[in-house]
């Protein structure tokens, strides 16, 4: 005859694993959360107007847009032209005591010579194709840089170096780009913003206008 098995020991002696189970659940799901923060996507907000009427800005962040940045897929291309980016400081800019990233939009691509003329952009010599996400009319001219602390960088035609991007604001009467201090490098990039995941009625992708066409003009 066999003898039943015992628990009398049972209320002495509690099953602890699924404490310890649930702890190993919370630490892989921070460790997850904070690889997917650094290696593959963030989420972020608008803190100014820079980038109207593509993304809205504002210091409540209640009030402003709020996008995810992929920083995974320029680990295996490069940026593009029209690309919206986030961006850390530059040189230029921590000079000027600038810690927190930026948001601009990619026009100007390693070795393209870029000039400003009577409103406008011209990527060797020719003229920048139509800017649908521009509030219409809008010039885009160095009048803006008031508060750069020298000479703004495209007060003059210039010739963007490798690795670097020429990026500016959507909103040309009210963005500190680099018309006033110069370009981003490569390395500066955080990755390409991709989606707008708040508010709720604009959740979607971001507006990037991939195929900028120059436009054959006369440089008189």
């Amino acid at each position: 005859m066999q003898n039943p098995v015992s628990d009398r020991h049972s209320n002495q002696q509690p099953d602890n694993s699924w404490f310890f189970e649930l702890g190993k659940t919370i630490g892989l799901s921070i460790v997850l959360a904070l690889s997917i923060r650094t290696f593959v996507a963030e989420a972020r907000w608008i803190p100014s107007g820079s980038m109207e009427p593509t993304l809205h800005g504002t210091l409540n962040q209640w009030e402003a847009d709020k996008i995810i940045v992929d920083k995974l897929s320029y680990k295996f291309s490069i940026p593009q032209r029209g690309d919206v980016v986030v961006f850390s400081p530059t040189e230029e800019l921590q000079k000027e005591d600038y810690q927190d990233a930026f948001i601009k939009r990619i026009i100007g691509l390693p070795g393209d010579k870029i000039e400003l003329k009577g409103g406008k952009v011209y990527i060797n010599n020719q003229l920048l194709g139509e800017e649908k996400y521009l509030v219409t009319a809008q010039n885009t001219s160095v009048e803006v840089c008031t508060s750069a602390p020298t000479e703004p960088f495209l007060s003059k035609p210039q010739t963007i170096p490798s690795d670097s991007y020429l990026v500016l604001g959507d909103n040309r009467g009210s963005s500190y780009d680099s018309r006033c201090w110069g370009v981003v490098p490569r390395e500066n990039i955080i990755g390409r913003a991709v989606l707008r995941f708040w508010p709720l009625n604009k959740v979607g992708a971001i507006d990037e206008t991939p195929l900028y066409n120059t436009q054959e003009t006369s440089q008189e």
